[in-house]
């Protein structure tokens, strides 16, 4: 997101099939109130430095169990590829990689990136083809002009080759999407007036910018948070959605031909300073959406934080219990119609009705949340913090 003197330049620093009913069941049964530390079934962090406590009865429940990454970086970037395989792109150039579920993780930072903010990451591989899986990626650096930087590899981390490195000085890349392991894209903060789409069509290995004339004209001040890698996301082969903030107007994109063009449309989620909008955005198909934000500063309310949308974007309704503070990250529960997780610096929510509703299940601190499609869910954060949902 775009700096805007002091204010701007902190906020640009914090920003800069079974498992979805039986977990969502098992988290909620009995719940009692939608406070973190009442009734049972939570979600906690079964180490030091975790959340709530674990939840009561015979069993155990689903809880965060906290890896140890070795590092107190901060790991807004996350691709989850698995249950044993998992990727973090974090600040100091960082990039971290696990393939035994987190007991490990290997350093694969690109050299010389040292300086760079890395904020998002995009992996491919599949949970059937662990030996042979997970070893592409594609991380994106943020920042005014050169730092704003793309990064593949095809090893694992072993190797990286620079593909795209920003030289307009007006342009700041926040999150990058892919369609496919070669579609994908990336979007900027608004440059003359609109957002940049920069698109790559063989994975990763060239970009270049798509024609402006489809993108709607941004608000003064309208910007995309770079805190989760989420504010661009994309479901299916051609549908992405575009998430922004700090203008008058906290609003959604929409384009159905892979960022050639796009409609607008207005969130409830507060809006009007530029620590507000829609931080993130998860789409389980074409139709069906959930937004969040809210205000990242500490010290500020984040009232109506939480958004839904059952026609692809095209219109908004506000959660009827949202979560009682900012949110960052957010995910569909895997082969789920209804269950889906936030996460924040104040802790994690769970809705078990489509995002109507939403109860704190953890209060440990995460930035952004993933899940694969064999039934496991990771999140990370501040100080080196990455966890992966145990049941």
């Amino acid at each position: 997101m775009r700096s805007t003197g002091r204010t701007g330049s902190t906020r640009r620093l914090v920003t800069a099939a079974v498992c979805g009913f039986a977990l969502a069941a098992t988290l909620t049964a009995p719940a009692q109130a939608h406070g973190p530390d009442q009734g049972s079934g939570q979600v906690a962090d079964n180490r030091s430095g975790g959340g709530s406590g674990s939840g009561s009865g015979g069993g155990k429940a689903p809880h965060w169990e906290l890896k140890d990454s070795g590092t107190d970086v901060r790991f807004r970037g996350l691709s989850a590829v698995s249950r044993n395989t998992a990727w973090l792109a974090g600040s100091k150039g960082t990039v971290l990689r696990t393939t035994d579920g987190g007991k490990n993780w290997r350093n694969v930072s690109p050299p010389g990136a040292a300086e760079l903010e890395f904020r998002d990451i995009e992996a491919w591989g599949s949970p059937r083809t662990e030996s042979g899986g997970g070893r592409r990626a594609v991380v994106l650096a943020i920042g005014e002009g050169e730092a704003s930087r793309v990064f593949r590899t095809e090893d694992g981390g072993a190797t990286w080759t620079e593909s795209f490195r920003n030289t307009d000085a007006k342009a700041f890349y926040d999150c990058i999407t892919f369609f496919d392991s070669r579609h994908g894209l990336a979007m900027s903060d608004p440059v003359d007036g609109k957002f940049r789409i920069l698109s790559t069509r063989d994975g990763g290995r060239s970009w270049k910018v798509l024609p402006s004339a489809g993108m709607p004209a941004a608000q003064t001040g309208e910007a995309g948070f770079a805190a989760s890698g989420q504010c661009l996301v994309s479901s299916g082969s051609r549908d992405v959605w575009l998430a922004t903030g700090g203008a008058a107007r906290a609003r959604v994109l929409h384009s159905s031909d892979r960022g050639l063009t796009w409609t607008v449309t207005d969130t409830p989620i507060p809006a009007g300073d530029p620590g507000r909008g829609v931080f993130a955005v998860a789409f389980r198909d074409r139709a069906h959406g959930i937004a969040f934000g809210g205000d990242y500063r500490a010290d500020q309310a984040s009232p109506q934080a939480a958004a839904t949308s059952r026609d692809g974007g095209r219109s908004w309704t506000t959660a009827g219990t949202p979560p009682p503070a900012y949110r960052s990250g957010v995910t569909w529960l895997p082969h789920s119609r209804t269950s889906a997780l936030a996460v924040g610096p104040t802790g994690t929510d769970l809705t078990t009705d489509g995002g109507r509703t939403w109860r704190t299940v953890d209060t440990g601190s995460y930035d952004t949340v993933d899940c694969t499609p064999d039934r496991a869910c990771w999140a990370s954060g501040e100080k080196g913090r990455v966890a992966r949902l145990e049941r």
